[in-house]
């Protein structure tokens, strides 16, 4: 339990927000909200000791432990993996470093054997004899296999440091946890056993993620920043976002009445409700909406971008036939090989492979940017595309600024240029910053509006919604839904992927796994599981 009473942070003039008075109890998990420089990060930092606030006190119950995931991930270069997720549990870390030392000593006294007595009873106490077997399996679920558990932290790349970080916060089933974007760098079967893993903890937990997916499962409740304020409400983050739509809509209706209004609340609660106890999800079995209250919903001040893609040219029958595709990494490493399928007119198509590289590969491929192994593929001859890169690096080594970067990809005069980067939320002001400046969040947008210039009729996306905030996912997302071309995309965003996608093609060292499904029915399919583990042998 985490008790925070009349917190308040401000930095300089700017007040994020005062008089924050919130009880964080046991058994729920908390979805921290806002827009980007609302102070959701700060918010944590401040639960955990790291910043001082201008005012209030933060405290947990008797006895309790804190756990939090941390961001430097040099910091612990020096010790081995191991022994950086035993360090997790800090008072049983604490109790091993003293038994070390006192066995360590030459003149081993009576009093020290009492002393180291107390020590293994403690040890014990602390679940210390299973406590390398417990990190053991917990690196394990999170992809770290066992050849590295001895290695040092200095040795693994910055995408397995993330995993054994997100170990360490997790180990000792602390009484309180606070993940920062624990999502980051996260295949999606490694996320999906993270949303397992939080199900059933009943610990006070609270996160801070971009993955709507991930915090529509374990939360049971949203902390939400607006308004300089910080409020929590039952419901997850999309009970949040239909509520302030609808909320939204109400509040630019000004002839209906008050009585038509709460009416209309309540039967959306209702119905929210009565979906949410139909599903399998963390919120439904935690009843996140017993508490729902007609008065928590209002309008949000959050504003999304703009993105609309739009096709200037109707598309014919053939889009893009692939056959024999092979891809082979420098090193040898084989990231598909025998790809065939053919693209239908209007199919929204997600590629997966546990191997990230390999969709990136095709991309590159099928883009003309990299040469295949093997194999062949053949646009039609009315397909147009616009592709969004994992690296843009190249496109943003320049000194130009937004409006004259912009202009390189497409007709239009200054103001043209202003229209779609306003559309794309940079202010006035912002236009005339130099592009390579730009925050990764500001790069995407960027891309995006580069996109939406070239009126497509194919889309071809490469993980997109990297270095977004929810507002930016959230209208992508909507867009894509309602877009009457093609979309292939890879994505580690479960909902982008449920609900763009109606085709699932994966891509393994020994062909593909070709499915028209939804991507939740792909998942648990039990007889694709098996092709799958076949594949990849």
């Amino acid at each position: 339990m985490i008790t925070v009473t009349n917190l308040a942070i401000q930095f300089g003039k700017r007040v994020l927000y005062k008089d924050v008075n919130i009880k964080f109890t046991n058994g729920n998990i908390y979805g921290i909200i806002g827009a980007n420089g609302a102070g959701k990060s700060t918010l944590l930092r401040a639960i955990s000791g790291e910043l001082e606030p201008n005012k209030g006190t933060v405290e947990m119950g008797p006895g309790e432990r804190m756990s939090i995931l941390e961001q430097d991930h040099f910091k612990y270069d020096s010790f081995t993996v191991m022994n950086t997720v035993l360090m997790g549990h800090q008072p049983l870390w604490q109790n091993m470093q003293e038994k070390e030392a006192l066995y360590m000593k030459a003149d081993f006294t009576d009093e020290d054997g009492v002393k180291v007595a107390e020590l293994e009873e403690k040890y014990a106490e602390l679940g210390g004899w299973t406590a390398e077997s417990d990190a053991a399996q917990l690196l394990q679920n999170l992809g770290i296999a066992e050849p590295l558990h001895q290695k040092m932290m200095s040795e693994l790349s910055n995408t397995e440091k993330v995993r054994v970080m997100l170990a360490k916060a997790l180990f000792g089933n602390p009484d309180n946890l606070l993940l920062d974007e624990p999502t980051n760098d996260l295949d999606l079967d490694t996320v999906q056993w993270l949303e397992e893993y939080l199900s059933n903890v009943e610990q006070t937990v609270l996160v801070v993620s971009h993955d709507r997916h991930f915090l529509d499962a374990v939360s049971t409740q949203t902390v939400d920043i607006d308004f300089g304020k910080v409020t929590v409400f039952s419901g997850n983050y999309s009970f949040w976002y239909e509520s302030s739509q609808l909320a939204l809509r109400q509040a630019q209706n000004q002839k209906a009445k008050a009585e038509e209004k709460k009416k209309e609340l309540e039967e959306f609660i209702r119905r929210f409700s009565a979906n949410v106890a139909k599903s399998k999800q963390t919120t439904s079995r935690k009843k996140m909406l017993e508490k729902l209250n007609v008065d928590e919903i209002q309008p949000s001040t959050r504003k999304y971008p703009g993105i609309i893609f739009t096709m200037e040219r109707e598309p014919g029958n053939q889009i893009l036939e692939v056959e024999g595709l092979k891809a082979v990494e420098e090193d040898g490493t084989v990231l598909f090989d025998n790809v065939s399928f053919n693209i239908e007119k209007g199919q929204k198509t997600v590629f997966l492979s546990h191997n990230p590289k390999a969709m990136t590969a095709l991309f590159e491929i099928i883009n003309g940017n990299r040469e295949a192994q093997a194999g062949t593929y053949k646009w039609g001859v009315t397909i147009t595309t616009a592709y969004l890169p994992l690296d843009n690096t190249e496109f943003f080594q320049t000194e130009l600024n937004l409006v004259d970067w912009l202009s390189q990809f497409g007709p239009g005069n200054e103001v043209a240029m202003k229209a779609f980067l306003g559309r794309m939320l940079f202010k006035q002001e912002e236009v005339e910053k130099h592009v390579n400046v730009l925050s990764g969040g500001e790069k995407m947008r960027c891309m995006i509006a580069r996109m939406q210039m070239k009126n497509a009729n194919c889309l071809i996306l490469d993980t997109p919604t990297n270095h977004l905030d929810l507002e930016s996912i959230q209208a992508f997302n909507n867009n894509l839904v309602t877009f009457k071309g093609n979309v292939l995309f890879a994505s580690h965003d479960h909902e982008f992927i449920n609900t763009v996608a109606d085709r699932i093609i994966e891509l393994t060292p020994k062909g593909t796994i070709d499915k028209l499904m939804t991507y939740d029915d792909y998942i648990y399919d039990a007889g694709i599981k098996e092709q799958k583990a076949k594949m990849y042998e």
